[in-house]
């Protein structure tokens, strides 16, 4: 596997896998990879037949009070899982290589990055768009792979995609799980080891509303009365917003149908998760 540091080693490294006609997915992280990450490798694999990850901790998308100094770094630890799990080539730009002296354009998105997470992050979206849209005219990948916890992230680079015309194939990973529910995640490592026991709360209360909705309950102030009711019983935790909303735009529904997304963002202690399930028939 190679490391690749600047955009012209990149450009090259996929300039010679199109020559070779080659197929390419790109797996966008900001590293610390878990078990997650490598499920979207996984299905990058499957997919196609060159597979780039790449490695950066955008600082556009931190706001001032976030955690873009702790959050976790170790790419040696990625280089050699990514490798193990059959990565073709890692892209771990500097900073100064994402944006030079002088950079000022960044992609502004509309209406449904001010909801949930946006209204909580205030420009976090912004910062999003703008190094995916980057990475994205680094590469010019066949496709795009992105794990469903993200949801409104996914959903914006969508949009993205599809306002800007850009022939780039998104593919949704279902969220990987803990044993006990847990949805993966790079900020998992923040919490101690009581707060890892009330943070199952999250997944408690989606899977409650799943539940619900499998067994006929359409109404999505109940369904998301069942999740604050799960919240609410574990001391610690402080839930930031509860959502039930349609898949295009991300807006709430008084009534929940298949394909309706609840979300969830709590605190526990210094340390906010997200977590979503999407509302579909049980298998089977």
């Amino acid at each position: 596997m190679k490391r690749l540091v600047t955009v012209e080693a990149l450009r090259e490294w996929v300039g010679t896998a199109r020559a070779a006609g080659r197929r390419i997915a790109f797996v966008p992280t900001m590293g610390a990879l878990h078990e997650g990450h490598l499920a979207l490798v996984d299905e990058a694999r499957r997919r196609a037949s060159r597979v780039l990850l790449s490695v950066f901790v955008n600082p556009l998308q931190f706001g001032p009070n976030e955690d873009y100094r702790r959050y976790p770094r170790d790419l040696d630890k990625d280089e050699a899982l990514a490798a193990d799990r059959g990565v073709d080539a890692l892209y771990a730009p500097d900073v100064s290589v994402m944006y030079p002296p002088g950079s000022e354009v960044h992609v502004v998105p509309g209406a449904t990055a001010t909801r949930w997470e946006g209204a909580v992050r205030p420009g976090h979206f912004e910062g999003v768009l703008t190094v995916v849209a980057k990475l994205f005219h680094q590469v010019m990948p066949d496709l795009a792979i992105f794990g469903q916890k993200d949801i409104q992230q996914l959903t914006l680079i969508r949009r993205m995609l599809t306002d800007l015309d850009w022939p780039i194939e998104i593919v949704m990973v279902p969220t990987v799980r803990e044993s006990d529910g847990l949805a993966l995640s790079s900020r998992n490592a923040y919490l101690d080891a009581e707060n890892r026991v009330r943070a199952r709360a999250l997944s408690a209360g989606l899977f409650a509303a799943e539940a619900a909705w499998r067994g006929g309950q359409r109404s999505a102030e109940r369904l998301r009365a069942l999740v604050a009711e799960q919240l609410a019983a574990v001391p610690g935790v402080t839930p930031e917003y509860i959502a039930v909303v349609e898949p295009e735009g991300l807006a709430p529904v008084e009534t929940a149908m298949a394909g309706t997304i609840v979300a969830v963002a709590a605190r526990l202690g210094t340390t906010r998760l997200i977590d979503n399930v999407i509302l579909e028939p049980a298998a089977g």
